[in-house]
């Protein structure tokens, strides 16, 4: 069994000014692949839909020691806004399923967990 990591970037204005409808149909496509994901067998084991990237901090390293900023880490529109975390056998199989949230948040971002997953050598 493998572990993956599902990485959901969106832009935050736009689920800020979303209505509820669009809200609704979005939260409609997650219950939808969670269903499928478990039909299929497989397992989430974590996952959470996160606060806007303004509430984020980011800690570093200075001279001086701990370093920390409000904001986010990346100034781009698209921040990491959610993810899944996943059991599976069929990394195939679980990348058609993701198709489902993509149809919902445009690009998804599938990752290997290190040390627990054959990764692309096999």
């Amino acid at each position: 069994m493998s572990t993956y990591v599902v990485l959901l970037p969106g832009n935050e204005d736009t689920w800020e000014s979303a209505s509820e409808e669009q809200r609704a149909a979005t939260y409609a496509k997650h219950g939808e692949f969670a269903r499928v994901l478990g039909e299929r067998g497989h397992t989430i084991t974590g996952g959470a839909e996160l606060t806007h990237s303004r509430e984020a901090r980011v800690v570093r390293r200075g001279s001086d020691g701990v370093v920390v900023t409000d904001g986010p880490y990346a100034e781009t529109v698209e921040q990491l806004t959610g993810y899944y975390v996943v059991d599976t056998d069929d990394l195939d199989d679980l990348l058609e399923v993701v198709g489902i949230l993509a149809d919902a948040e445009g690009a998804v971002e599938v990752r290997a967990a290190v040390g627990d997953a054959e990764g692309p050598t096999g």
